[in-house]
């Protein structure tokens, strides 16, 4: 999805799952080799890195928010981060992100949560279509729209 909508795909070491050549193959993920990835060592090296946004404009997908992710205001450069489908994100990374955190919004109280590739799409589509709205830009599809 990253490298279809144009955005940087940073992964956060140590993560829930190891990338292989067999199982990227396997996942019909061809277009990795297009992709812009940067790989951290840690959420240290991570919030140190060039290549990442400021602390300040990264929103923090969780399910201990109480706002929707529907009233954020996302702009060009910001980050969206999401933890492991199993736990989230670490307490630490809560603790750096107070005032961005968002929750994709369930309208059954008794199931948990969705899959993190469900939530990153519906995180990252929402996103660009406030910013292509805000930047006036205007879809022509076969021009900036396939």
């Amino acid at each position: 999805m990253c490298a279809v909508i144009g955005a940087r795909l940073h992964l956060i070491h140590p993560m829930g799952f190891t990338i292989t050549d067999a199982k990227l193959k396997r996942s019909g993920m061809d277009y990795w080799k297009s992709l812009d990835v940067v790989h951290h060592k840690n959420w240290e090296e991570f919030k140190k890195s060039e290549y990442a946004p400021k602390l300040e404009r990264i929103w923090l997908f969780t399910t201990k928010s109480r706002k929707c992710f529907w009233d954020g205001k996302y702009r060009r450069g910001d980050g969206l981060l999401f933890g492991a489908e199993d736990s989230g994100c670490p307490e630490y990374v809560h603790a750096d992100i107070l005032e961005k955190r968002v929750k994709i919004p369930h309208m059954v109280d008794t199931l948990r949560s969705l899959n993190l590739s469900t939530s990153a799409g519906i995180a990252a589509y929402e996103a660009m279509r406030q910013i292509v709205e805000a930047e006036g830009i205007l879809l022509k599809f076969g021009e900036n729209f396939f």
